[in-house]
């Protein structure tokens, strides 16, 4: 995807996000926090301990020495005995409640152990846009919490294209669904294939906002006569993606593909089991506004969140290492997700 790009990167204590803007969409949302696994995250190499070999499911289960055992993928061929020491990289990151998904680099020696940690935000921002400067401060939060917003969204309108798009992902596929409002005295074909063009456009960019891999079933605009061109609209769509397998497009007007899994989906990170920020998701949020605040008003003695006493004991050793100025006051009368920042 060529045109304008811009790089954010934020720290704030607890975690780092990062976002890339191009030609005015974000088309990544990069966050790791302190208390992940880092044996778990993507890229990460470690010496591992197979302790389940499972010929049922052709792999075995491999102990990271943290977090839950990793899945490691073997073909017939293979030999692997319970015990064995392998060194292995992460090649896919935890999701559903499952462990990560490793790859075998060779033979280990020694306890499991973490023996090269994964690419920061910093450096995977520079591979994804090379020579870019990252923005940091006030833009880079402003930044990170819009990305943030847009990818939690349930449906996208788009005016300009007369595009309504809404995505949903199920344990069994990711669902999309193209709608659009024809422009009077436009040809309703050629309104069609446009119309589908950006739709798949737009979806290419919002499962890779969101993180999301696996089965992708896109309901298009019209039937499947235009079989032929919505198929290349298609692959031009995730054509940044090597791994995408392509189905055909079905006389219904449904296009399937696959795509691969390699981060956590984003709201597996961010949400509880019922769709709501985690505790934790909550805290670090109060963290980066507060943070922001801080670097707002350079004038304010003592600028503090006021929460919920969970959120406040979360958020209590975060807001320390912001300095002297920022404090956190907790309050039993505040709703959760309901705290704010005051000067006092």
């Amino acid at each position: 995807m060529s045109g304008p790009v811009e790089v954010f990167l934020d720290e704030t204590p607890g975690e780092t996000r990062g976002a890339i803007l191009r030609n005015g969409r974000f088309t990544h949302l990069l966050i790791q926090r302190e208390s992940d696994v880092a044996q778990a995250q993507l890229g990460a190499r470690s010496i591992g301990r197979v302790v389940e070999v499972n010929p049922g499911l052709r792999g075995a289960f491999v102990d990271l020495g943290a977090g839950a055992p990793a899945f490691l993928p073997f073909n017939r061929n293979d030999r692997l005995t319970q015990g064995q020491r392998l060194e292995v990289v992460v090649s896919a990151e935890p999701r559903f409640g499952k462990g990560a998904v490793v790859r075998r680099l060779g033979s280990g020696e020694g306890a499991p152990r973490l023996i090269q940690k994964a690419p920061s935000v910093a450096d995977q921002l520079r591979a994804l846009a090379p020579g870019e400067e990252s923005v940091v401060g006030i833009a880079a939060i402003d930044a990170v919490t819009e990305a943030e917003e847009e990818a939690l969204a349930r449906t996208h309108l788009f005016p300009a294209h007369g595009l309504d798009l809404s995505l949903e992902r199920t344990r069994a596929l990711i669902a999309i669904d193209i709608d659009h409002a024809p422009t009077p005295g436009r040809d309703p074909k050629q309104g069609r294939a446009a119309a589908n063009r950006e739709g798949l456009n737009q979806a290419a960019r919002l499962i890779g906002l969101r993180r999301w891999g696996g089965l992708v079933v896109v309901d298009l605009v019209g039937d499947g006569r235009d079989a032929a061109a919505q198929s290349d609209a298609a692959r031009a769509a995730f054509g940044h993606e090597p791994q995408a397998v392509f189905g055909p497009v079905s006389r219904f007007g449904l296009l399937e593909l696959a795509l691969p899994w390699r981060h956590t989906p984003l709201e597996d990170v961010l949400l509880d089991a019922d769709g709501r920020p985690s505790l934790q998701t909550r805290a670090l949020s109060l963290a980066r506004r507060l943070r922001r605040h801080l670097l707002s008003d350079t004038a304010s003695p003592r600028i503090v969140a006021r929460c919920t006493p969970e959120e406040a004991a979360v958020l209590a050793p975060l807001a320390e290492r912001l300095g002297p100025r920022a404090g956190v006051l907790p309050d039993a009368a505040v709703a959760a997700g309901r705290g704010h920042i005051e000067e006092t």
